[in-house]
């Protein structure tokens, strides 16, 4: 145990990103704010949206050129309605989507390497991804639900990593040195049209409150845009937005840090 108090981490920094849908643009707005003060992750972990953003960065995509890929999509070119089994909808054009434009398969192929959660919903339990057909892994962690059809791997279905884990800090906090994580969907209460859609995702959102209080007092920095709570999962209109308030939040924790490094 003293041992491995002292032991050096594989990783210097770790970035930990939640889910959050659209929401989740945030967190290529707070990588842009972290490379202009020369930080990069060495290691990520992230749920959903947190996901995606890991996939695309660690894939070679800057930050801005992540939130060009994504500020001119909307839910109905992503999805597909169908009978109702197993999900509302089928995400097969996201998925189209992902294959078209990653360019590394396999996620242990990534440059930077990326954990990948999402819940094994025959076994109900969560699941870190580490190796493996990348588009297939995010896709799973991605499937809301009842929402989306569940993703079949290997024979398992699994849906959308904030059942039990949507902020993965724990994920790798034992691989890195200091860990930053970003939440891009803290609990506000605030108000919302009384849709078919907004209260299954609402009510599911009200649920992740439990799921990542653990894992927020893990962060050596907690990086949380306040006034996320003022967009929809999917108000993809407003991608733009959500970006510049991951940037300039994360801007403003940095210039904090710093004035208080100074004054030390």
């Amino acid at each position: 145990m003293i041992n491995k108090l002292f032991q050096h981490k594989p990783y210097e920094i770790g970035l930990a990103m939640s889910g959050g849908g659209i929401k989740g643009l945030c967190h290529a707005g707070v990588l842009k704010a972290l490379e202009e003060v020369g930080v990069k992750p060495n290691i990520m972990s992230g749920v959903s949206a947190g996901s995606i953003v890991a996939a695309f960065y660690s894939d070679g995509y800057t930050p801005d050129e992540i939130g060009d890929l994504f500020s001119d999509v909307s839910f109905r070119e992503w999805t597909q309605i169908r009978r109702p089994t197993g999900g509302i909808f089928t995400i097969e054009p996201f998925v189209s989507f992902l294959k078209k434009h990653l360019r590394t398969k396999r996620v242990e192929d990534l440059p930077i390497p990326v954990r990948i959660v999402a819940t094994n919903l025959d076994a109900g339990k969560s699941v870190t991804f580490k190796s493996g057909d990348l588009v297939e892994c995010i896709a799973a962690s991605c499937s809301v639900p009842v929402l989306f059809v569940p993703r079949k791997i290997d024979g398992v279905n699994y849906v959308d990593g904030g059942v039990f884990k949507n902020f993965p800090v724990s994920t790798i906090r034992d691989e890195c040195e200091h860990l930053i994580g970003v939440n891009a969907s803290p609990l506000v209460a605030d108000e919302y049209k009384l849709t078919i859609i907004n209260v299954a995702l609402r009510a599911y959102h009200f649920m992740f409150k439990a799921n990542i209080i653990h894992d927020k007092e893990l962060c050596d920095w907690l990086i949380e845009p306040t006034d996320m709570g003022g967009f929809d999962t999917f108000d993809t209109e407003k991608s733009k937005e959500i970006f510049n308030l991951g940037y300039t939040t994360a801007k403003e924790l940095i210039k904090e840090r710093l004035q208080v490094k100074a004054k030390l």
